[in-house]
């Protein structure tokens, strides 16, 4: 990992490493797996069971070494794709002492200093929280806390090692006393959406469960929750911005 400093401003990415291993290592995965089904296609092209039988039993008899080597080509454009997207959804962060700037392919957000009372990881998440205790930003990301730690320390932000709200989360149950009108609804659809991997739906319900100040912590596929005690008028995280990811 790369942590860069530029003057007054501190970017923390994957690095060099990071694109060396998407754009090299995916491409030569893809090349063994276009090898090793070259390979095999006479096994399997005679098992009754396997799937794309009629696919297999073509390229089996395909000459050769035009088969291989035209089955590891398609393996490597296909590696050459996976580190596209790849390197298109890693997330930069650029820090500074006014303000933090998240970019993500063609996404950018900015986060004011000023509207933070706090930032932490968890699980694989970069989170910004408001003084009131909402979020105003979570982010999936793979840099490492220590990273992330220094670059916002470095421009005095408030960087805790664990999210400062963890005690007030409660289990969510169906019909838990205390949540706002509306929220058990959202909470139910989003259990039915984490059961089937929905995460788009994921996401929104999340967005929407902000709106009506409730935050949400994941944790063994059960939903934890806790509410947000908002000062008349304020609007939320999401009604500020609307979540990226």
């Amino acid at each position: 990992m790369d942590a860069a400093d530029y003057r007054t401003r501190t970017v923390v990415t994957g690095g060099p490493l990071e694109l060396v291993v998407l754009w090299g290592g995916f491409p030569l995965l893809g090349a063994g797996a276009g090898w090793l089904l070259a390979a095999s296609t006479g096994w399997l092209a005679r098992l009754s069971w396997v799937p794309f039988g009629d696919l297999i039993r073509w390229l089996d008899r395909l000459p050769e070494p035009p088969a291989t080597l035209g089955a590891m080509a398609v393996g490597v454009l296909g590696g050459l794709v996976v580190a596209g997207v790849g390197t298109a959804e890693r997330l930069i962060v650029t820090v500074d002492s006014t303000q933090v700037r998240l970019r993500r392919a063609d996404q950018v957000r900015t986060v004011a200093r000023a509207d933070t009372r706090a930032a932490f990881l968890a699980d694989k998440h970069l989170v910004l929280l408001d003084g009131d205790g909402a979020e105003l930003v979570r982010e999936s990301t793979d840099l490492p806390a220590a990273h992330l730690a220094a670059a916002f320390r470095a421009h005095g932000w408030a960087w805790t090692d664990d999210d400062p709200h963890r005690s007030a989360y409660r289990l969510w149950v169906p019909d838990l006393p205390g949540l706002p009108v509306g929220a058990d609804a959202l909470l139910r659809a989003r259990e039915r959406a984490l059961e089937r991997d929905r995460r788009d739906d994921v996401r929104e319900l999340r967005r929407e469960l902000g709106r009506l100040g409730v935050v949400l912590r994941d944790e063994g596929g059960r939903q934890y929750c806790r509410t947000v005690a908002r000062r008349a008028g304020q609007s939320t995280s999401a009604e500020r911005e609307p979540e990226g990811r």
